[in-house]
């Protein structure tokens, strides 16, 4: 389960990306940015859940 340790890495880069979507579209009447950086917030909510529940796997493995 390598893949675990980064997949977390992707929701950095949607982040990033849902950002710079926001920041071109603030001067576009027609989109609506406010929901990109509703999706960056998510996709950060998630790096941090993804995390720490990696490392709490990895404790759970240590012990054992």
């Amino acid at each position: 389960m390598t893949y675990l340790k980064y997949i977390q890495y992707f929701y950095l880069f949607a982040a990033g990306f849902f950002i710079y979507l926001g920041i071109t579209s603030l001067s576009s009447e027609e989109r609506n940015p406010w929901i990109m950086f509703l999706f960056a917030g998510i996709a950060i909510f998630m790096f941090f859940f993804r995390r720490h529940f990696y490392t709490k796997f990895q404790d759970k493995n240590k012990k054992q």
